[in-house]
């Protein structure tokens, strides 16, 4: 069988670094990682627009036990009574009342301008239908965790989790921290050995979502199942109620996408071609001098 270094050098694709350019290949990215990566966009981005479709069936979020339309929420989304016998969206988020007209509480729908939560452009199937927006999401999330129990029987039994994501205790000192947060807002990005691997907020950011935000997910979706109650009571107690999980769950799913933004973010500013060649091929070019 051949080592890894061996297995690096023969692998294909590898990028050809121009003359005179202050660069190396690296193979940053094995398959296993690359396949989890891509299945794991698939699934967040039908999750995020089925799940949109679900909690357009009721736009409230509640916290405790109960929820019902007399219940005050933390959440609400609807069309309200405008000037002029019009109508308006109406987005309350706490004791705060917003005018969302066109986006949030009233859009354009199938036949015209219609009450709905989001948009039928965010959700999955755009017009009204729990059932199949229930029926994709059950089956995407289900794909989601598979996913993900492959990528981490892989991370721990190849360490890949010990090389590439586990934090040591220098990047944990609060003087690193400072100094990796200060290089990201001065949009300096890493070169030589550091360019190499990940950087601390990358890892931190990774970690974050894979060990803490996903498993979350999971579990919040899974207090929300009635046949759950039967086979996982604790949940209900965890969660704090079926209608927190609800919230909990919603709240989850925006800290998801504000990772992803911020995730295309980067990608945009570190160089479109460069990552994403790197989770295609594997390849990634990493800079050996530090722009002045």
């Amino acid at each position: 069988m051949a080592s890894i270094p061996e297995f690096r050098a023969r692998a294909p694709f590898k990028p050809k670094i121009a003359a005179g350019k202050p660069g190396v290949a690296i193979y940053r990215h094995r398959l296993v990682t690359r396949i989890s990566h891509w299945i794991t966009v698939l699934c967040l981005a039908v999750l995020l627009m089925s799940g949109l479709q679900i909690f357009n069936a009721h736009p409230r979020l509640y916290w405790g036990q109960s929820g019902a339309n007399s219940d005050p929420a933390l959440l609400a989304m609807g069309a309200g009574d405008g000037p002029n016998n019009t109508i308006v969206g109406l987005t309350q988020v706490g004791p705060w009342m917003f005018k969302t007209t066109g986006l949030f509480g009233y859009s354009k729908g199938q036949d015209g301008m219609t009450e709905r939560g989001f948009p039928q452009w965010l959700t999955l199937p755009s017009y009204q239908d729990l059932a199949t927006g229930r029926r994709w999401h059950f089956f995407f999330a289900w794909l989601l965790v598979v996913n993900g129990v492959v990528f981490w029987l892989y991370a721990l039994s190849s360490g890949h989790f010990k090389q590439d994501l586990l934090l040591d205790k220098g990047e944990l000192a609060p003087r690193h921290l400072i100094q990796d947060v200060w290089d990201h807002i001065r949009l300096r990005r890493p070169a030589g050995e550091a360019a190499k691997r990940y950087n601390t907020l990358q890892k931190i950011a990774y970690l974050s979502v894979i060990a803490g935000l996903l498993p979350l997910m999971a579990l919040t979706g899974l207090t929300l199942q009635p046949g759950m109650d039967a086979i996982a009571p604790a949940l209900l107690t965890v969660f704090g109620g079926r209608q927190s999980a609800r919230t909990l769950h919603f709240v989850f799913a925006n800290l998801l996408v504000l990772f992803v933004l911020v995730h295309v973010i980067e990608v945009l500013l570190s160089g479109v071609w460069n990552e994403m060649r790197s989770m295609i091929t594997g390849w990634y070019v990493a800079r050996t001098e530090t722009p002045p």
